[in-house]
């Protein structure tokens, strides 16, 4: 049974009366621990209705590229799948979403879609149920507590976030009971394209092609429980001690995996809890504390992609130090091609542009080396942006916004002035050197460009 505090009406339509219901699946890319999957079963059983699964493959996805629609496809060819083995019919189309799922929604007595937090997500969302003559109804899948639970307004860091989620994960660090679906409606005679054949599908859309797919990281929901098993049964007893230290292979790399909604944070959440690690409770406040509060950033705060969504203070203290001397400068294409004088920095732009995913605590000292060499805090912080969502799995992403927000001061606090930071925290390589043998991993991503 889903919470009702995931469940939002979208529009005040009517339940039409139709052939079947519709889960319009974007966000929540899975077949598993999905509850707008398990939502929209129980309404079709209620209503003694076929339930089809609707996809539109769009390839004007803000800034999306060549990378991310394989690892997505990866992900997308076994989830239908695993939604037909549950008899579903499963409709992927390469056309607008809108327009898509407006056609098929003639003939819907409902529509059920998963949640997105993003700007262009809520958008596309509320312009269907506004085209529609029938209920849209919004289930939220991609975190464990919702939004406006855990909050009801923007925070400040995790620290004043934190016992909100602690109060509420009782009731909602729980089990999906799977819902059997009493009538098949994979006898529908509803097109979809063939998705088993990626590279044909990926011919034809028109995307940025420039960024190759990672050869690190493979979409899907049985890779990314492959490694939850090798993180829970290994790196998982050590995290606290190693996370933050990049030259070990201390993380468990299902970040790509949570931001395509391809694995549940609870399922994670659930299998890591039965671990008797002493790690497990460090494991647990990044990935519900730390990524939920990025959620309720980019949920409450409407300038989450640009400098002027940053605190007060810290837009003060950088616009204060605009004018500084920078002993450094460099262009996006200088930042692009890691081309620094730095090669610890070279080294975590390399890992992100070869692999498709940089570690968590090179990303921090990444993105405070580009404030320090760019000519301003607002161009600084777009750059951060540019490259951290072209080449990121998990960029686009709340947490991807909130962890560049964090290097300009967001969910910080202010620290001792210095030139060009002003009061916003400072990073350097001597810092790195005293956390961790830092040649190690320079010489671990020199080795992969061979």
């Amino acid at each position: 049974m889903v919470q009702a505090e995931r469940i939002k009406y979208l529009n005040n339509k009517p339940l039409a009366d139709g052939d079947y219901l519709i889960y319009w699946m974007q966000a929540s890319q899975r077949e598993e621990y999905n509850h707008a999957l398990e939502f929209a079963i129980g309404r079709a059983n209620a209503l003694h209705k076929p339930l089809i699964v609707y996809f539109g493959l769009v390839d004007k996805y803000p800034n999306s590229n060549l990378r991310h629609f394989i690892f997505m496809l990866q992900g997308l060819a076994e989830t239908k799948v695993a939604i037909e083995t549950r008899g579903l019919k499963f409709i992927l189309r390469f056309e607008d979403g809108n327009d898509g799922i407006v056609q098929l929604s003639q003939k819907a007595c409902a529509i059920i879609v998963d949640r997105g937090y993003t700007r262009f997500q809520k958008a596309w969302r509320l312009n269907i149920a506004n085209r529609i003559h029938c209920p849209i109804i919004q289930i939220e899948s991609d975190t464990i507590i919702p939004v406006e639970i855990a909050s009801t307004k923007e925070e400040y860091s995790a620290a004043t976030i934190r016992p909100k989620i602690h109060k509420s994960l009782p009731e909602f660090l729980l089990p999906i009971r799977r819902t059997p679906p009493q009538i098949s409606s994979l006898s529908l005679n509803t097109f979809s394209e063939n998705i088993s054949r990626v590279d044909d599908i990926i011919a034809r859309l028109s995307i940025d092609k420039s960024v190759p797919p990672s050869a690190f990281f493979t979409g899907g929901l049985s890779v990314a429980k492959r490694k939850l098993k090798l993180f829970i049964n290994g790196a998982l007893s050590d995290y606290a001690a190693n996370k933050n230290d990049p030259s070990l292979n201390g993380l468990s790399g299902l970040s790509p995996y949570l931001h395509f909604g391809q694995i549940s944070p609870l399922y994670v959440a659930l299998m890591v809890s039965k671990s008797r690690s002493a790690s497990v409770q460090t494991f647990l406040e990044e990935l519900i504390v730390r990524r939920e509060l990025a959620v309720n950033y980019v949920e409450y705060n409407t300038n989450y992609d640009n400098f002027n969504g940053l605190p007060v203070w810290c837009r003060q203290t950088l616009k204060q130090h605009a004018a500084d001397n920078r002993r450094y400068v460099y262009s996006v294409r200088e930042l692009e091609i890691a081309s620094t004088h730095d090669p610890y920095w070279n080294a975590a732009q390399m890992e992100m542009v070869i692999t498709g995913k940089m570690h968590g605590y090179m990303r921090m000292y990444w993105g405070k080396k580009i404030l320090e060499w760019s000519k301003s805090p607002e161009e600084a912080f777009q750059i951060c942006l540019y490259l951290n969502d072209k080449y990121e799995l998990d960029g686009r992403d709340p947490n991807g916004y909130a962890g560049v927000a964090w290097c300009f001061g967001k969910h910080d606090r202010p620290w001792a002035e210095r030139p060009v930071f002003g009061l916003v925290r400072y990073m350097n390589d001597n810092g790195l050197k005293k956390k961790f043998d830092i040649d190690i991993y320079v010489k671990k991503i020199v080795s992969l460009q061979k």
